[in-house]
């Protein structure tokens, strides 16, 4: 039996020699001492985590046998693991452990194509595999330091997984940016136990590609979910396991982009996204042991502070995909990470933050923050589509507990939906949004593309598809112009100036608060057939939780041309697909051409 100590200096040892031989490891490693309270929160965690696991394990063997789902699987078979081979955890060899550990792995076999790969929803997938791969190398790791005389059969079973994962891999393909980095990853370990020249040209053929961060520090996919699940710790681990140090800078100005959109409560914003969590909340924990890796090896006193932070939280948080009890393979495989941290510096909660990349401006003023967002896909390309930024929310502002989630501008224009951004540019004062939008009338076709027998191919008029030759037809344009200038003013709140003009049609402001707080005002009327939805006609209205509260106003009226109707458009309609969001919300109506102001606060 390995104690504690002895096991992280191991690895420690292990770790440094690596580096000494080029392939991976960090100077961090060479430290010997460890944060006490940082290994028992996660070893407390990870032995709850467990308790649940061996009582629900069986689904996990059930949905990889009867669907091919490895992923679940494999990361059980880490957790387990991590407490088996830790000697502070209370299932420290425990031989409760090896029924779940065996049959696990022996499932992990069996399921396994001869190609090597899972399913995992896509069929014989190369990056849903990967993450199968990256959870196993961690665990067989560990279970060959800790080298118990019990896990043997496990290990050999492992081993020949990731053995014959290994082609499959180095030759498969890829759906997504972020898989590029997760296979080289998985990759990168297992040729660093049995190195092989295809899995090095496979790796050195994806970076070559280039990683995709932009300027001001986000990955393509603008995704805190897929930064912090995938890319960074792929990078991290191509960094340590294959020579790359220089990817460490990727994963430094993530981290630091990152520190400005980071919520008091913990969420992380996320409406720039290009992924499903565009729509979603996301949270820092995610992001925990890069913060901590990184602030140990750089000495970064913020990146520090955003570890101490979440420590100091523990258990009393939100964490989002990863439970707090499934970290402690990470840190037993990285003993660098269990290094007290350095001196914090303070966090920047006074600020105006714009990132250009994502036309995206962050504003935090202590515990209250607003979100102004112009950044979306939609102009650009004009679908609605996975892979693209297209959440029409342009404004979001806390004021404490008070949360207004979302702010969105629905014009009644040709059923094009909502209003998206063109772009975010700074003017005096403020920060400038704007869209323009038309839809035609379309004439006859002139007599040369006439056809006799009235067959004319399928084309697209912008927003829908008919056998009407589009392309050839004069049209008769309609056009809608908006903008709308969002003001900081004195005392924190928010003036937003709505101009909308060339055309005449019903709008909504749509004003969508969280869950859990309390909204009053003397000119709301409830929306009829829509629950928990208001139209604000007049004078302001307030939302409250606890103690904090947002003034927002003034209501704008009612009547048969301006109905509180929110239209979607027809790409969402046509299919009754939906995009109300989750909340509370408060309708204010008009009608353009319309200048209005809006007062948050």
């Amino acid at each position: 039996m390995i104690a504690r100590r002895t096991f992280l200096a191991t690895t420690a040892t292990t770790a440094t020699a690596a580096a000494a031989t080029g392939i991976g490891g960090s100077p961090a490693a060479a430290g010997t001492r460890t944060d006490d309270a940082f290994l028992a929160l996660l070893t407390e965690a990870a032995d709850r985590r467990v308790a649940g696991l061996l009582t629900t394990y069986g689904e996990t063997v059930t949905d990889l046998r009867d669907r091919g789902r490895a992923r679940a699987a494999a990361r059980a078979l880490r957790t387990f693991t991590s407490v088996h081979v830790h000697e502070d955890s209370a299932y420290h060899h425990s031989r409760h452990l090896l029924g779940p550990l065996g049959e696990l792995a022996d499932v992990l076999a069996a399921e396994q194509y001869d190609d090597g790969l899972y399913d995992q929803g896509a069929v014989h997938s190369p990056p849903d595999t990967a993450f199968s791969v990256v959870d196993l190398n961690m665990a067989y790791a560990l279970l060959e330091r800790d080298g118990h005389p019990a896990t043997e059969g496990v290990r050999r079973t492992v081993e020949g997984v990731l053995r014959k994962a290994g082609p499959g891999l180095a030759h498969g393909g890829v759906h997504t940016a972020n898989h590029r980095w997760l296979v080289c990853s998985a990759l990168a370990r297992i040729h660093r136990r049995r190195p092989d020249p295809a899995y090095a040209r496979r790796v050195d053929a994806w970076l070559a590609e280039g990683i995709d961060r932009l300027p001001g520090g986000e990955y393509s996919e603008r995704s805190p979910t897929y930064s912090a699940v995938v890319t960074n710790p792929a990078l991290l681990t191509l960094a340590r396991h294959y020579g790359r140090k220089d990817l460490y800078d990727h994963v430094r100005a993530n981290l630091k982009a990152t520190l400005f959109v980071i919520e008091p409560n913990g969420e992380v914003e996320s409406v720039h996204s290009r992924r499903q969590d565009q729509t979603a909340l996301r949270y820092l924990p995610e992001f925990w042991l890069q913060y901590r890796e990184m602030a140990i090896r750089d000495g970064d006193g913020r990146f520090a502070a955003v570890a101490a932070l979440l420590q100091e939280r523990g258990t009393e948080q939100t964490f989002g995909e990863t439970p707090l009890g499934d970290r402690l393979a990470e840190v037993l495989d990285r003993p660098e990470l269990a290094r007290p941290l350095p001196g914090t510096d303070p966090l920047p909660e006074d600020f105006v933050h714009h990132d250009p990349d994502c036309r995206l401006v962050r504003v935090r003023r202590g515990p209250d923050t607003a979100t102004i967002f112009g950044g979306t896909d939609f102009p650009e390309v004009r679908a609605i589509s996975s892979g693209l930024s297209t959440n029409p929310t342009f404004f979001k502002m806390r004021k404490g507990a008070a949360i207004l989630d979302s702010l969105r501008l629905s014009p009644q224009f040709f059923s094009l939906g909502h209003f998206r951004a063109e772009g975010l540019r700074r003017v005096d004062g403020g920060w400038r949004l704007h869209a323009e939008v038309r839809a035609a009338f379309h004439q006859p076709l002139p007599p040369q593309h006439r056809r006799a027998d009235g067959d004319y191919p399928l084309s697209n008029d912008g927003r829908f598809w008919s056998a009407m030759d589009f392309p050839h037809r004069p049209k008769e344009w309609r056009t809608l112009r908006t903008e709308v200038l969002v003001r900081q003013v004195q005392g924190g709140g928010w003036q937003l100036d709505f101009d909308v003009s060339q055309s005449a049609v019903p709008l909504a402001l749509e004003l969508c608060f969280r869950r859990g707080g309390s909204l009053t005002g003397d000119g709301l009327t409830p929306v009829a057939g829509q629950a928990d939805t208001y139209q604000l006609v007049g004078g302001d209205a307030v939302y409250t939780v606890g103690d904090d509260r947002i003034v927002f106003g003034p209501g704008n009226g009612a009547g048969g041309k301006q109905p509180p109707v929110v239209d979607v458009g027809e790409r969402y309609s046509w299919m009754n697909g939906s995009l109300t969001p989750d909340g509370i919300r408060v309708l204010i109506t008009g009608r353009s051409p319309l200048r209005y102001r809006l007062t948050i606060e």
